[in-house]
């Protein structure tokens, strides 16, 4: 490791391990931190999982009945069926603060009260099967939207992990191991000068005493 270029004095050693002190406590709060958001980044991903199983076994529970609805339905009977809407929704995006992060929150808000009836047709011209499908359709929505909210909320938290391994990288193999070898450097200095120091002086004291 490459020592600093500084001064071997007590003065410098005395900050430099004040520096030292100050990085180790932040090398361990940086690597709790680490621990903890990969410990929630674990959690988030095992949430995704079973969310996405979820939203695909009814989405294709939906499709499967719609594809059935729409082969005994004629195509402008379905056109009719969906030109208008019962609801008009918009998405609400808020954010939540996780281990420093924030994250988005994602709503459906409904531009009016909801709506009582569950189909926007009649029931003489379509089949049991499309109301099946739009049953199953009806609750995708949100699916897909607390979907998004993990997924995006994992991508964050990785980004984060990466960030604070990094730093912590950093703090344990690069400047507290520069620290303590610049330390060590100093005081191997300032002991090799003290010796240096007290051989002269017992020199001089042996030159005093011959000259006597």
């Amino acid at each position: 490791m490459a020592i600093m270029n500084v001064n071997p004095t007590r003065m410098e050693m005395n900050r430099l391990k004040g520096r030292l002190s100050t990085a180790s406590r932040g090398h361990k709060l940086l690597k709790d931190k680490q621990d903890e958001l990969i410990r929630q980044f674990t959690k988030l991903v095992k949430q995704n999982q079973d969310l996405r199983k979820e939203m695909e076994e009814t989405l294709q529970k939906g499709m499967e009945d719609y594809v059935l609805a729409s082969s005994r339905t004629p195509d402008y009977v379905l056109g009719e069926a969906f030109a208008i809407p019962l609801d008009k929704i918009t998405l609400d995006v808020q954010s939540r603060t996780v281990m420093n992060i924030e994250m988005p929150v994602l709503n459906e808000i409904y531009d009016d009260e909801k709506s009582e009836d569950r189909f926007s047709y009649g029931f003489m011209s379509t089949t049991s099967e499309l109301d099946l499908a739009l049953n199953h359709l009806s609750t995708i929505l949100p699916k897909m939207l607390k979907l998004a909210e993990v997924e995006k909320s994992c991508q964050m938290m990785a980004d984060e992990i990466e960030r604070t391994r990094r730093r912590v990288n950093a703090l344990e193999y690069m400047m507290i191991p520069q620290l303590e070898d610049t330390i060590d450097y100093i005081e191997r200095t300032l002991d090799e000068s003290e010796r240096a120091t007290l051989t002269r002086l017992m020199k001089s004291i042996d030159v005093i005493e011959s000259e006597d």
